[in-house]
């Protein structure tokens, strides 16, 4: 029963953030929403038994997608949407 409990709080939490990510205009904010997405998604695979999947995807995903989002930001300027 708490499983099923904490996994509702996770999927909530995971559309929330995904959905404030891409309704945010600023780019810089958007990004940190995407790493607490990306951040709590790793961490939902590694509570449900998926370690190996969860550490892959905090390496890649949080490591090096979120390096190259934020070098992308500093090379355009990090402008808002128009």
């Amino acid at each position: 029963m708490i499983f099923e409990i904490i996994e509702i709080i996770f999927g909530v939490f995971l559309a929330l953030m995904a959905a404030i990510s891409v309704a945010q205009k600023d780019v810089v904010r958007s990004i940190v929403f995407l790493l607490l997405f990306l951040s709590a998604m790793s961490a939902d695979f590694i509570f449900l038994g998926a370690t190996l999947l969860g550490a892959i995807e905090l390496l890649v995903y949080v490591g090096a997608i979120s390096a190259l989002l934020v070098f992308t930001v500093m090379i355009t300027g990090g402008r808002e949407f128009e």
